[in-house]
Order: structure tokens, then C-alpha cells, then sequence
């Protein structure tokens, strides 16, 4: 037996002692994922070269979006939607939760304590009633405090990995925010865009139905024939399908505006494509540690660093789980014949108990742990190597967007001299009139191209801005 004994206490030893590696450990990402994980000593490719433009784009990142977007109309309208969108809301209620879940996993370290109240009452019963019997009360109150086949370092574990998923949720609603405000600012400069279009696709429309009008008065003349009248009068009756489409866009944008709100549909107020003021950026090789800003990052290691605790508590399961037990009684019985019938009674119990062997079960579970730990390792570093493309791809945009402006505004001051020109020599009546209609019509194409190339540029300073994990607050 005593053998027996000692083989059983060596086999709770051996079994925690290798399983049960690392149980106490706490999550450290330089210890987790290393640069030789990522491959690469920055994620952000061979092309950042510098961008003349002044400024620094970690520091991008680093504005508030109060800051990015200066304009009032628009940060109301931010300050609406982020006060009252559902999404916003529900991360809040969300928030809440597993706030509730940590105070909870905190608590699972203190004992529990209950309370009993117990009473009975007893009186024989002769059914010939051929003696007398007094009844007699019995009752007591019991107060028991203890831990029930508790594990702490499981414990320890599972509260650790609700703090993380209370982070997790944190950076959960800053990626939704930092959502909120890149399309609450995108939709409502494409308003603005939208606005500019229409104005100049109104002149267009103004200067094709002054081209028919002479070209009707030179077909009334012999000069010009049906085939010609009707195909300018084609073409005048498409740009006004155009506008009708802008318009319709306009009001879906605004649609789409409101309902991140959670208002009904309304007119938004807004200024100029212009007031935009986009911050000078420049990139000249970023550390990798700018895109900790990112919430969808933060969100990633999160859960690398939950499924770290995770494995740990599968470990912690092979350990034992320790019943200790204190109970306090106070009982009294009122029957005749006793003199001092109230009494104190006291317990305490305390037991460890050791798994051996549950079917394969902790195994097993460790074995899912670390397969889980390793899925969550390799998705947060695909989520730094695509928030590393996604910058990239950012500024390639805002540079992009920075040399085709110089070289619009060039095209639109060569149209203008055209136009002037072509005017001049019609007022001589030296040119003919389609040549000034031409000619308008051309430089109303290239500010339409300059208004897309400015819509472009913001669309890409905010998608940059966002990249930097900017806007969450």
C-alpha cells in the first residue's frame, strides 16, 4: 500500500512538472513574434522614398482628427456620428461586458460563502392515542466558506485573459471609430466634389445648348445640315442625363451620411472642396513600431496574447485543484427534557485533488491550445505585413496624387489660354464658332479632371492618416 502510495504522489509530481512548463509566464511580443517571424526588417517595402513635401508621416498618425480635418461643418458632423452611430454604441455596450467579465475572473480568487437555515419539527403519532407526545423543534443556521475544487493557476490565467480581451474590445471601438471618421470625412468631401461637378457640368450643359442654338441658325442659314444638329443636340440631352445622375449621387451620399448617424434622410450642409488643408507627409523608411497606432493591429496581438493565456490554462489544468472548507453551525432543539439545548458546531475540510487521467481530454486540449496560439501568431503577422502594404500603398497615392495635381494645373492654365484665344479671335471674326465651343469644352474636361485629382488627394491623405492609426482616440 505505501508503495502504492508513493507511485501516486510521483505521478502527480511528473505529470505537472511536464505539462505544466511555462504555466506562470506572461505574454511579452518581443518573446511571441520576432523581426526573423515578419521576415523582414520593415514591412513597408523597398519604395518609400522621400516625398517632397515637408512634414513627417509618423507624425500624421499621431493628429487627432480634430486636427486632420480643421473644417467645423465637418467635425460637427464627425462629432454626431460618433455620438451617435449604432456600431459606436453597441462597442460601448460591448465594452461593458466583458468589463463585467473581468470583475468577475477577479473575483473567482475569493471564496465563496452561503448561508443555510435549516429547521424541523417532529411529533409521533400513535394511532390507538393511547399516550401523549410534545413536539419538538429542531433548527440551526450554518454559514459555509470555502473554495471548491479551485485552481488557481487556472485562475490566474483565465483573469489575465480577460484583461486582454477587455483591451482587445478597447482597441475593437477605436477601429470602429477611426472607421467612422475616414468615411464620415470621404463622404463628406465627395459631396463637395459632387457639388463642383455639377456646377460644371451645368456650364457644360450652357455651352452645348449655345452650340445648337448656332448651329440651328446656321442650318436656317444652308450653312450646316440635320445630321449635324442632331448630333450636337444628342450630345447636349446626354450631359443633362449627367447632371440628373450627379444629383441622384448627391442625395445617395447623403443618405448613406445620415444613416451612419442613425438620422432620417436630410440635407447636409457643407463647404468647398478647397477648405480641405491635407498636413505635408513625407516618408523615408518607417518603423515598424508606427503601426502599433493601428487598432486592427492592437486588436490582432490581442488575441495572440489571449490564446497565450489560453495555453497557459490548459497547462494549469494538470495541476491540482485544492477544496478547502469551513463551517460554522449554530443548532438548538426545544424538546422537553433538555436543559441547555443550544449548541456551536464547527468543520473544516480541505482536499487536493490531481488528474491522472481524463480519457485524453487535458491532452487534447492543450494540443488545441497551442495549434489555436499558433494560428492567432501567424494572423498577426499577416495583419503587420498587410498594415505595412496598406501604408505603402497610401503614400504611393498622396505622391501620386501630389504630381498629377502640377501637371493638371498646367494642362487647365494651357486650356484657359486657349479659350481666351479662340474668344478673341471669334470677336475679330477671324474663327469659327465651334472653335471656341471646343476649346470650352476642353477646359471644362480638364477641371473636372482637376476637381477628381483633388477629391484623389484627400481620399489619400485620410487613407494614409488611417493607415498611421490615426483618428483613434
Amino acid at each position: 500500500m505505501k508503495k502504492i502510495l508513493i507511485l501516486c504522489l510521483a505521478a502527480v509530481v511528473m505529470t505537472g512538472c511536464k505539462t505544466g512548463k511555462g504555466v506562470l509566464s506572461t505574454y511579452k511580443k518581443e518573446n511571441v513574434v520576432t523581426e526573423q517571424d515578419l521576415n523582414t526588417d520593415s514591412v513597408f517595402g523597398d519604395d518609400l522614398t522621400a516625398m517632397a513635401l515637408g512634414g513627417d508621416a509618423e507624425g500624421l498618425g499621431g493628429l487627432k482628427w480634430r486636427e486632420l480635418f480643421t473644417d467645423p461643418v465637418l467635425q460637427a458632423l464627425i462629432e454626431r456620428v460618433l455620438a451617435q452611430n449604432t456600431d459606436i454604441v453597441n462597442a460601448d455596450f460591448q465594452l461593458q461586458e466583458v468589463e463585467h467579465a473581468l470583475k468577475a475572473a477577479k473575483l473567482a480568487f475569493a471564496p465563496s460563502i452561503s448561508l443555510n437555515l435549516n429547521g424541523a419539527s417532529t411529533r409521533p403519532w400513535d394511532p390507538y392515542n393511547r399516550n401523549t407526545y410534545n413536539n419538538t423543534l429542531t433548527y440551526g443556521i450554518a454559514m459555509t466558506l470555502g473554495w471548491q475544487n479551485v485552481n488557481f493557476l487556472a485562475l490566474r490565467n483565465a483573469k489575465k485573459g480577460a484583461e486582454i480581451s477587455r483591451q482587445q474590445m478597447q482597441y475593437a471601438k477605436q477601429a470602429i471609430q477611426a472607421q467612422l471618421v475616414a468615411n464620415t470625412a470621404t463622404m463628406y468631401y465627395t459631396l463637395a466634389e459632387l457639388d463642383e461637378q455639377i456646377e460644371l457640368m451645368n456650364q457644360t450643359r450652357d455651352n452645348w445648348a449655345e452650340y445648337l442654338r448656332m448651329e440651328k441658325l446656321l442650318m436656317d442659314a444652308g450653312q450646316s445640315n440635320t445630321a449635324v444638329v442632331s448630333s450636337i443636340e444628342a450630345t447636349y440631352w446626354s450631359i443633362c442625363q449627367s447632371i440628373v445622375t450627379l444629383k441622384d449621387n448627391v442625395k445617395i451620399v447623403e443618405n448613406s451620411l445620415t444613416a451612419l448617424m442613425s438620422e432620417r434622410p436630410q440635407k447636409i450642409s457643407r463647404t468647398a472642396l478647397d477648405s480641405f488643408r491635407a498636413p505635408k507627409v513625407i516618408a523615408t523608411g518607417l518603423p515598424i513600431n508606427v503601426l502599433r497606432r493601428r487598432p486592427d493591429v492592437n486588436v490582432s496581438e490581442m488575441k495572440l496574447a489571449k490564446s497565450f493565456y489560453d495555453v497557459n490554462q490548459a497547462r494549469a489544468a494538470f495541476f491540482p485543484s485544492l477544496t478547502l472548507t469551513a463551517t460554522g453551525q449554530f443548532t438548538n432543539n426545544t424538546g422537553a427534557g433538555v436543559v441547555n439545548p443550544g449548541i456551536m458546531i464547527g468543520q473544516a475540510v480541505a482536499g487536493l485533488a490531481q488528474p491522472i487521467f481524463a480519457n485524453g481530454q487535458l491532452r487534447a486540449q492543450l494540443r488545441i491550445s497551442k495549434e489555436e496560439f499558433n494560428i492567432a501568431k501567424n494572423n498577426f503577422v499577416s495583419c503587420m505585413i498587410n498594415a505595412g502594404n496598406e501604408v505603402n500603398t497610401a503614400m504611393v497615392k498622396v505622391r501620386s496624387a501630389e504630381e498629377m495635381r502640377e501637371l493638371i494645373d498646367n494642362q487647365v492654365n494651357a486650356l484657359e489660354t486657349s479659350y481666351d484665344a479662340n474668344r478673341k479671335l471669334y470677336a475679330n471674326s477671324s474663327a469659327n464658332y465651334l472653335n471656341v465651343i471646343t476649346a470650352h469644352n476642353n477646359l471644362l474636361n480638364a477641371r473636372m479632371t482637376q476637381i477628381s485629382n483633388r477629391m484623389e488627394a484627400i481620399s489619400a491623405t485620410v487613407e494614409l492618416y488611417q493607415a498611421l492609426g490615426g483618428g483613434a482616440e
